[in-house]
């Protein structure tokens, strides 16, 4: 395996005593601790937060929108690490799905989306901020499995320097196709980063959610 599935950092409430948990996925480039200092922007006070670290902080080697095994096999070890992690979260701490939130910015926010569109179920909630499914244009997006009434929040810039916009509407279209609430915002000629709105509707959703 490349990416280390116990390379992962903690913030917030421990998890033995929080009664829910998020995890953060960083992007190219960053790290579990830099992801984790988004934790300060959610207002409940309920989570524990927890961020896995890629190998040399690259979860894969191109970008998103290239053909898949040409970021093979690091793709697919790095979905690996999102699943052997819900996988504790939920065997280890006894988290329900429900209990569970994912966010992911950048790079960390394509992974993450492509995680939940192949493992869907009713999660507490989902936020893509500067991201979409990966693949080419021409991916067949035959995901199984429902998202049922999960909030999904997708986050970009109109003219992202790496995320093209219509990647952002089809990922949209994806999971309303699964059964998500989807709320999708695209912010006019802002740079590849995350804003205070996109926090704003974050917390918003999270207390939707209760």
């Amino acid at each position: 395996m490349i990416h280390n599935p116990n390379n992962i950092r903690t913030a917030g409430k421990p998890l033995e005593e929080a009664s829910k948990v998020m995890v953060m996925v960083h992007g190219r480039g960053g790290s579990a601790q830099d992801i984790l200092s988004l934790s300060n922007y959610i207002n409940d006070k309920d989570f524990a937060f927890v961020a896995p670290e890629a190998h040399n902080n690259t979860w894969y080697p191109y970008s998103f929108l290239r053909p898949m095994q040409e970021n093979e096999p690091y793709l697919s070890s790095a979905l690996e690490v999102l699943e052997s992690l819900r996988g504790r979260l939920q065997s280890d701490f006894n988290f329900k799905p429900t209990q569970i939130y994912w966010l992911g910015f950048s790079q960390g926010a394509c992974l993450m989306l492509e995680f939940i569109a192949r493992h869907a179920t009713e999660y507490g909630g989902v936020f893509g901020l500067s991201g979409g499914l990966i693949g080419p244009p021409d991916t067949p997006r035959a995901y199984e499995g429902i998202l049922d009434k999960t909030p999904v929040f997708l986050g970009c810039s109109d003219h992202d320097t790496h995320v093209p916009k219509e990647r952002v509407l089809e990922s949209e279209q994806v999971f309303k196709k699964m059964g998500a609430d989807v709320t999708t915002k695209l912010y006019p000629n802002f740079p590849h980063s995350i804003n205070e709105d996109e926090l704003n509707i974050v917390n918003l959703l999270i207390a939707g959610s209760k």
